[in-house]
């Protein structure tokens, strides 16, 4: 009889396995099925079509950075000869010259540190490229030590402050501080990294030669791999600023040209079109027609028929289980009884 109930509960764990891989879907559906009557100015047939590519050879102004509040930290200590030093300068001069600076665009601010930390200027200090690369110019570098905690810490209470330059929470700009390094700290960076990570600084680590790994991971944000980047030699840093080009410039392929009817989405390098509300794209992706009543009404039909298949389908578990259930305790009493008989 034990031999029985150990084959029905191996059926009952077999059925609730299946169930489970079968109601993950559907409670998928669900969510996604709210989200889509939440989103009533799109319908079934409204929604973003396949993108549209286009041709990387679009002249550069059409590549327009985000606005940030960027804030460069770099490391001037004993081991970073001055010829390495002037390849820094000319790494963060080909960072200004792939942004749109100004004080409605990104914002710059330099801190230079070794065993100090100097505020280079502040994020209200300079609104034009010329500025900010005169100013790169003219950084010296400092002495030994390489305390980069410190550093991160002055950057996020003394740099990206309302008061230094940076704009409030409101207007919701990144506020983005890029770290350069080519040692080990010789302070503790993991908390207050995490503290800066917290008040809303993305952080990204670049390290030359000697620097750390596991220091640049503890400081910069996540993923990783987006964020933390490793040289061999100040030689060839100057490369990274195309990599860095990438992340902070946003591609406008909609300026670029495009042939919707009603509205152009940028999506990365393409674009989809989508139509005002009302409207529906056709099946070309581009145009748009005028919703008509019935096909509203379909809109709702189709919601409503997955919600009832969905109900039944949770019925038809609910009542299984239940069944099985029954049959479980069933055995098991008259397994109790037949133990009873023979004791």
């Amino acid at each position: 009889m034990t031999f029985f109930i150990c084959i029905y509960v191996f059926c009952l764990s077999a059925f609730l396995m299946e169930v489970q891989g079968t109601y993950g879907p559907y409670a998928r559906n669900q969510n996604q099925l709210y989200a889509n009557l939440q989103r009533s100015h799109f319908s079934p047939n409204n929604m973003p079509g396949h993108g549209n590519s286009i041709n990387f050879g679009a002249p550069a102004e059409l590549c327009k950075s985000r606005p940030l509040d960027l804030v460069f930290i770099i490391d001037s200590s004993r081991s970073v000869r001055p010829a390495e030093f002037e390849k820094v300068k000319i790494f963060l001069s080909e960072m200004v010259n792939s942004l749109d600076i100004g004080s409605d665009a990104t914002r710059v601010a330099l801190i230079n540190y070794a065993s100090t930390v100097n505020i280079e200027f502040l994020l209200k200090k300079y609104f034009s490229k010329a500025e900010v690369k005169q100013a790169f110019s003219r950084i010296d570098p400092l002495s030994t030590g390489t305390m980069t905690g410190l550093a991160i810490k002055t950057a996020m209470e003394q740099v990206f402050t309302e008061t230094a330059g940076a704009r409030p929470l409101k207007k919701n700009i990144g506020k983005v501080a890029i770290i350069v390094t080519d040692g080990r700290p010789q302070d503790k960076v993991e908390e207050v990294a995490a503290a800066a990570r917290a008040s809303g600084i993305e952080i990204y680590a670049i390290g030359v030669d000697r620097a750390d790994m596991r220091s640049l991971k503890l400081m910069a944000s996540q993923p990783l791999d987006d964020h933390v980047f490793y040289v061999e030699t100040y030689g060839v840093i100057e490369k990274l600023a195309s990599k860095f080009r990438e992340t902070l410039c946003g591609f406008d392929a909609c300026a670029f040209g495009h042939n919707c009817e009603h509205i152009c989405v940028n999506n990365n390098a393409s674009y989809f079109c989508k139509c005002r509300e009302g409207y529906v794209i056709n099946s070309d992706k581009k145009t748009c027609s005028k919703q008509t009543n019935e096909e509203a009404r379909g809109d709702l039909t189709e919601n409503a028929c997955m919600c009832e298949a969905q109900i039944a389908f949770q019925r038809k578990v609910h009542n299984t289980i239940q069944a099985l259930t029954s049959r479980l305790d069933d055995i098991t009493n008259r397994v109790q009884q037949f133990d009873l008989r023979h004791a």
